[in-house]
């Protein structure tokens, strides 16, 4: 006979606290038990978002199938990659994933131009399907709202085997004022798709983690790609204005509060960066 307490309850037949709990975070919460152990179903849950979890760390880049020729077609992006020669290293060196080869750094500077406003950068980081999910609806939205504040946009274009420290190269490869890296985030149990936009005022190669800010959990779960977009905005506005980047810059004004409170609760540790 199935033992009845492996059949989880309706959300109707919750207690009101517990639909509170759980309505407030996708953690597994509060999910019930079968003797001494999770629910059959919460098992197979969480067997797997972690399948789900190891396949987007060690997804490889397909530009085209991630992107489509669309889309590529459309913001012109290229592809060029660290000096990581395969996942496997680049997931064991983070410090190749840092430096881009000297192949990528001669075809940047030739298809992109120097000094502008805003740069956009899109990494793979620990997660693919993060950046399939999550940057082709808000590329639109930052290049509308860039339009709109008479920013002009670098060249997009994607780096292979990518890690955050990249940044400080594309200050010194292309000088412009803010450079935006869109990249994928360490996979979780909760999601594998969560992308972080990490960002700096004229990055360089003595920049740490302390000059930068970051507006992570960009998500169906998490933060929209509008809330999101109006973040990325508002923050590169307030750096062009401050001529800064970093922990002191959320200090600026109300409208930087949400972006340096995803900023403190989102910081990576330094292996991932």
């Amino acid at each position: 006979m199935a033992d009845r307490s492996d059949s989880p309850l309706a959300p109707s037949d919750l207690p009101e606290i517990v639909r509170r709990i759980r309505a407030r975070t996708p953690a597994r919460l509060l999910t019930g038990r079968a003797g001494a152990a999770y629910r059959t179903s919460t098992q197979i849950e969480l067997r797997e978002a972690h399948a789900a979890a190891r396949d987007a760390v060690r997804t490889e880049l397909d530009l085209s199938k991630v992107f489509g020729a669309d889309w590529l077609a459309r913001w012109q992006a290229f592809e060029v990659r660290t000096r990581a020669n395969s996942r496997e290293e680049y997931l064991l060196r983070p410090d190749l994933g840092r430096r881009l080869d000297d192949r990528s750094r001669a075809e940047i500077q030739q298809r992109c131009p120097r000094g502008s406003d805003l740069q956009i950068v899109i990494g793979d980081g620990l997660s693919v399907p993060a950046v399939q999910a999550q940057v082709p609806p808000l590329m639109p939205l930052l290049g509308t709202g860039a339009e709109a504040r008479r920013w002009q946009m670098g060249r997009a274009f994607v780096i292979r085997h990518c890690r955050v420290g990249v940044l400080n190269e594309m200050g010194e490869l292309l000088d412009p004022k803010v450079v935006v890296l869109l990249i994928g985030e360490r996979p979780g149990l909760a999601t594998a798709e969560s992308l972080s936009a990490y960002m700096a005022y004229q990055p360089r190669a003595s920049h740490s983690d302390r000059d930068r800010n970051l507006v992570s959990n960009i998500h169906a779960r998490g933060l929209s790609a509008e809330a999101a977009a109006a973040r990325i905005l508002d923050f590169a506005a307030e750096m062009m204005r401050a001529r800064r980047s970093g922990g002191t810059l959320g200090a600026q004004g109300p409208a930087l509060e949400a972006g340096s409170e995803a900023k403190r609760s989102g910081l990576e540790d330094p292996s991932y960066s």
